[in-house]
């Protein structure tokens, strides 16, 4: 198997996985945070981000990084396909960095409820930008 096509799966794991990852968060993870108990939410915030960076930063440096390849491989279309999914992947590095992460900042420092509607409300942004991703990794495997 040469680089390009090792390239192309790994690109796709890493995309299907995290998909599946955003999804779960945002269906079932974060909208429990209300659940949490005040008294021990900032421990459970801190230690959701530290084991959360643990399992989706090796997803998502090497899904930004077969994104990238990507663009040197791919060729007419599929190029063009190849470039839409990292505008996908930028753009859901900019909302984690923008919204999310500022979210999970102010959330170090106690429950707040709107807080974490804004943190649901946002992280639908990175839902559907991951659902678009998926689309063009499974094209660009065929």
């Amino acid at each position: 198997m040469n680089f390009e096509i090792a390239n192309l799966y790994i690109h796709a794991v890493c995309t299907i996985a995290m998909f599946g990852l955003i999804w779960f968060v945002q269906i079932v993870h974060y909208p429990l945070f209300h659940l949490v108990g005040r008294d021990e939410f900032v421990a459970y915030e801190l230690r959701h981000q530290r084991l959360t960076t643990i399992v989706v930063a090796p997803l998502m440096i090497g899904e930004i990084a077969t994104a990238l390849a990507l663009l040197y491989f791919e060729s007419d279309l599929r190029w063009i396909w190849a470039l839409v999914g990292f505008g996908l992947v930028f753009l859901i590095w900019l909302s984690t960095l923008c919204l999310q992460m500022p979210c999970h900042r102010k959330l170090e420092s106690g429950y707040d409820a709107e807080v974490v509607r804004r943190l649901v409300r946002t992280n639908w942004l990175r839902a559907w930008a991951w659902a678009g991703r998926v689309v063009i990794a499974i094209y660009l495997l065929m």
